[in-house]
């Protein structure tokens, strides 16, 4: 699928860029991952490794402060660790089975960091405890607005699972603007823009009012999963024969396959024609953008524009997608 999307899909036309301390934030993240039992077996050990985690971030992040690149190593450590756990190992096949562990991480996120009852904690096992000990970290920046505005990202990033597993329990693929609405949130891009945000002293969330910038976001949240989308899609599904795949629900491609009746070839090239035209005008309103942009302005695309950037180099090599 790596040889597809180099072939289909344009390159974003950004500088390729890495943190020099990623090797040191890989380790420290691993660690943080292990101490708080995010990694409780060799596969969750493996998987986790594979996802290479601070290399995305590195690449999304490169001109951070070490501590707030390790912030946001560490959520995306969290985001992948609960995906694995609703894709690889069935919490998220029925919102019965997972419905108790987005209550205890509702409640959770609903601390804000504030200090947390040890039976909360006891509850939502590792990735609560994992959870609030991020909360803590960014509320210890003292932004109120970007603290709320990661806790409701995260929110509605838990309650979209739930999304994913009522169609998973019932077979149900979701139109493609209905993915594509909901894929902005179950794939945990805006709460990772808001730390690459905190980490290079962005807007505030509060003080963005141009609904340019909205949505500019909105396209670099697209465009980043839609990379993901095409990228993983080979891993995901399985063909059956006669152009057809059998696998989740949840990607583009398959949105796109059953809402056109198209055979799998052609639903490819449908996505990555939807890559390409996004990113063409976002590369445009960008331009449009930046011409009477203050700093603070500036600061807040570089975010955008280096995470997409970093999401096609990083899924280029990570294991999460071999």
């Amino acid at each position: 699928m790596r040889s597809f999307a180099l072939f289909a899909l344009r390159e974003p036309p950004f500088p390729a860029r890495c943190h020099p301390a990623v090797a040191q934030v890989a380790r420290e993240s691993a660690e943080w991952a292990e101490r708080l039992g995010l990694t409780g077996s060799a596969e969750r050990r493996r998987r986790l490794a594979g996802a290479a985690a601070a290399d995305l971030a590195a690449r999304a992040c490169p001109e951070a402060p070490v501590d707030r690149l390790r912030l946001l190593t560490d959520l995306i450590s969290w985001l992948f660790a609960v995906d694995d756990a609703c894709d690889e190992d069935g919490l998220g096949d029925a919102p019965t089975r997972l419905a108790p562990t987005v209550a205890g991480l509702l409640d959770v996120l609903d601390l804000r960091g504030d200090p947390a009852p040890p039976a909360l904690l006891g509850n939502t096992g590792p990735r609560g405890v994992a959870l609030h000990d991020l909360c803590r970290r960014v509320r210890a920046h003292d932004r109120p607005a970007v603290l709320l505005a990661f806790t409701g990202q995260l929110r509605e990033y838990l309650l979209a699972l739930l999304w994913e597993a009522a169609n998973r329990e019932h077979g149900r693929v979701p139109g493609v603007a209905e993915y594509v609405r909901m894929r902005r949130r179950t794939g945990g891009v805006h709460p990772s823009f808001t730390l690459t945000d905190l980490a290079y002293d962005g807007p505030p969330p509060d003080e963005r009012s141009d609904p340019a910038l909205t949505d500019l976001e909105a396209l670099a949240a697209d465009l980043v999963c839609w990379c993901n989308d095409v990228f993983s899609y080979r891993k995901e599904h399985r063909s059956i024969g006669d152009g057809h795949t059998l696998g989740d629900g949840h990607n583009l491609v398959v949105a796109i396959a059953r809402e056109e009746q198209q055979h799998e070839q052609a639903a490819l090239l449908a996505a990555a024609d939807l890559f390409n035209r996004a990113l063409a005008a976002y590369t445009e309103q960008e331009t449009a953008l930046l011409r009477t942009a203050d700093p603070a302005t500036h600061r807040f695309v570089a975010a955008r524009r280096g995470w997409i950037r970093a999401t096609y180099d990083w899924s280029l090599t990570a294991a999460r997608y071999a």
